[in-house]
């Protein structure tokens, strides 16, 4: 739907779970900088701004289920 890449999916999937970036880092074994590039992607992607914003956006799209 976002034309999101797999790893961005994973690091969607973190986020949306409350993850901080040096879990997220951690979890998918990349370096925090890294983490901070694909997030900063799935903010653009998604078209959010802040974490809320992100969080919200995923709430919203459980609800069309």
């Amino acid at each position: 739907m976002f034309d999101l890449s797999q790893r961005e999916s994973e690091v969607l999937v973190l986020l949306g779970k409350g993850r901080t970036i040096e879990i997220t880092a951690d979890k998918l074994n990349i370096s925090f900088n890294t983490a901070k590039t694909h997030i900063r992607q799935v903010y653009g992607k998604l078209g959010v701004h802040t974490r809320q914003q992100l969080l919200d956006l995923i709430e919203q799209k459980k609800g069309l289920r």
